[in-house]
């Protein structure tokens, strides 16, 4: 996300063996192991990887998938667009190979693209435009029968003045790119950066989704219902320490602390302003910005271990924290009581405090595997004392290790590359930022294997303008986005 728009202010059965955003997988895989697919996994794109592997980390292979300059042989007009973001990946049913959906999020669009049985990207399409989009589309989550119980259905949440609500989209439907009627309005309105459905294993019966409120007074949001599969009926709840103390940065690393979700009242009918004001009092905890939620694989409740990130604020000096909120961003741990889905402990697992503008900047995304968790940043805040470009990290949740495990690649002494990708010279670190990351290994029969979302915000041209033919055009953003596989990622 970009930072600078931000201001402080209080206030399918079994057979489609589907793969989704935020769940990285189920079973531990070794690399180096034979495909057990017709997938071939290669630089399909025009264009180069705009990501580079760090020191220790050096056996990582990354092949770009797709890119804005890719012509797909039965679609040639059609333009990946840019700031790929949220996304989730299925086996086609009706025919051989995969649909990769992707949200577009300073467009308000989702792409559809087909790829053959080999992973090629053959087709691309809009499923929904800037139109019907109506808001910035940031992070997404792929529910499942298999996974979650319901579905297929792609959740992409909106992200745009505290206003805005979840889409439902189905995957494999007829295209509609203006149909605003799939938004739920249950799941409240905020700045939402996801809404990801737990497992069906974690609170069977129920329907389950943690929402990210993504402001300068953030929440973290619940919506329960009973029924699996129910989107329009349940309740919406807001995350507070029992002892009613709202201020984020009263907790510290190392220690663990009671939590429990309380009612919104009227969450249905109640405007974004409204639920923002309830989260004041009725002390919920506010965060500096909740980004991105995912939660543990393997099955056996540990969908249960759910992570977020909160990305962080500063005074507009961008060296100064606001008061009583984490400024270069925190990775958190909730873990919910198994006989109660509103109550839990929290932790602070990852603090960029630590050690800060060498450890994590703002971070943004995550991916939750059965043993790491990969956090993506978003460091475009551009902090003065930031010490490198946007990476991507592996915190071990037994070992308790976090390691910088990719970076961008901005190449900057490269003439011929920054004359495509870097027209303006801007020499600033974190220019670039990152989307999504999942997992598809047990989905192409490939271990160890990741789809990584990129915006590279200086890569401008116009004939990037406008890639979801909108009607109205909502932005002069001609940025260029790219998708690359990463193998060998240890899950």
């Amino acid at each position: 996300m970009d930072f600078n728009r931000y201001s402080f202010a209080p206030k399918l059965p079994a057979v489609l063996l589907l793969a989704l955003l935020s769940a990285c997988n189920d079973s531990d895989s070794t690399n180096n192991s034979t495909p057990t697919s017709e997938v071939q996994l290669k630089a399909y794109s025009v264009n180069p990887a705009l990501v580079k592997p760090l020191s220790g980390f050096e056996n990582l292979e990354i092949l770009p998938l797709i890119s804005s300059d890719d012509v797909l042989p039965e679609s040639p007009g059609f333009i990946f667009g840019a700031q790929p973001d949220g996304s989730g990946i299925l086996k086609n049913p009706k025919g051989e190979g995969y649909i990769l959906l992707n949200n577009h999020e300073i467009m308000f669009s989702v792409s559809r693209v087909y790829l053959d049985k080999t992973f090629k990207p053959v087709k691309g399409e809009y499923i929904l435009d800037g139109d019907g989009g109506n808001f910035r589309l940031c992070s997404a989550t792929l529910a499942t029968p298999e996974e979650h119980g319901f579905g297929p259905m792609f959740l992409t949440a909106g992200e745009t003045d505290g206003e805005s609500m979840v889409h439902a989209l189905d995957p494999l439907g007829a295209v509609n790119k203006k149909d605003r009627s799939r938004m739920k309005p249950a799941l409240g309105h905020a700045s939402m950066e996801n809404a990801v459905p737990l497992p069906k294993d974690a609170f069977p019966g129920k329907t389950v989704i943690i929402i990210g409120e993504d402001g300068g007074n953030g929440q973290l949001i619940a919506y329960v219902s009973n029924t699996v599969g129910d989107l329009d009926n349940g309740k919406l709840y807001m995350l507070k320490r029992t002892n009613a103390d709202p201020v984020e940065t009263n907790m510290v690393a190392g220690q663990q602390y009671d939590v429990e979700f309380v009612e919104v009242d009227n969450a249905k009918t109640s405007t974004g302003a409204q639920i923002a004001a309830q989260s004041v009092a009725k002390n919920a905890i506010q965060f500096a910005r909740v980004e991105d939620v995912d939660y543990r694989k393997g099955g056996n409740g540990a969908g249960r271990e759910v992570y977020f990130t909160a990305t962080g604020v500063s005074q507009s000096d961008k060296v100064t924290p606001v008061t009583g909120f984490t400024m270069w961003g925190r990775v958190y741990k909730l873990t919910m009581q198994a006989d109660n889905v509103l109550k839990g402990k929290l932790e602070v697992t990852v603090d960029g405090a630590t050690d800060p503008g060498n450890s994590i900047v703002n971070p943004d995304n995550l991916c939750v595997t059965n043993d790491f968790v990969y956090i993506q940043e978003d460091g475009d805040s551009f902090y003065a004392n930031n010490k490198h470009d946007g990476r991507v990290w592996q915190y071990g949740m037994s070992s308790k290790q976090l390691k910088p495990m990719l970076e961008m690649n901005h190449r900057r002494t490269d003439a011929t590359f920054n004359a495509k990708y870097n027209k303006s010279n801007d020499q600033r670190l974190s220019t670039w930022e990152y989307g999504a990351m999942q997992d598809i290994s047990d989905l192409v029969g490939v271990p160890n294997t990741f789809l990584l979302n990129l915006h590279p915000h200086t890569w401008q041209d116009d004939k990037y303008l406008n890639a979801d033919g909108s009607s109205e055009t909502r932005n002069k953003n001609r940025e260029g986005g790219q998708v690359v596989i990463v193998r060998g990622v240890q899950r």
